[in-house]
């Protein structure tokens, strides 16, 4: 017995809907106060040690829903010694040390998947295994060769917010 062969417009549609979970899976996107030219912003009141939000290995993927007025973060949001990834804005904002945030676009320099995890002081892109430093956005491991460019920041009281 020979079955059908496959329609053409069934493979297409099939082959579009793998690609669309492939690239969801992979894929994230962009708010404004005081300056900053470099991607690092200090806040003037940052979390007590202690504190959830500094614990160094502590590990967020997904930030809080952006409030109305712009505002992408508050900084208790970002854990110190690590980072909150905001796959919808594709930005990564990182507290490498206590009251100094950093952001990065989330976006893996190697093929453009969304990275996923901040973990030990690294912001991962689980596509191929990519790591960058959450303190400047430097390859720690490959295969990227270029770093994660830096986003401008801003922190105002405990808000954060994309220049």
């Amino acid at each position: 017995m020979t079955s059908a062969p496959t329609p053409r417009r069934t493979v297409l549609v099939a082959a579009a809907s793998a690609t669309a979970a492939l690239v969801t899976g992979c894929g994230g996107d962009d708010g404004a106060a005081p300056a900053v030219t470099d991607g690092t912003a200090t806040a003037p009141d940052a979390s007590p040690p202690g504190t959830a939000a500094t614990t160094a290995t502590a590990t967020a993927t997904t930030g809080s829903p952006a409030p109305q007025d712009g505002e992408l973060a508050r900084t208790a949001d970002i854990p110190s010694g690590g980072g909150t990834i905001f796959k919808e804005r594709k930005v990564v904002v990182t507290q490498p040390r206590d009251g100094e945030f950093k952001a990065f676009s989330a976006v893996c320099t190697h093929q453009a998947c969304i990275v996923a995890t901040v973990e030990n002081g690294t912001i991962n892109c689980v596509c191929h295994g990519s790591r960058f430093r959450i303190a400047d956005g430097s390859v720690a491991r490959g295969p990227a060769t270029r770093p994660l460019p830096a986003e401008r920041i801003t922190v105002e009281g405990d808000s954060i917010r994309l220049a």
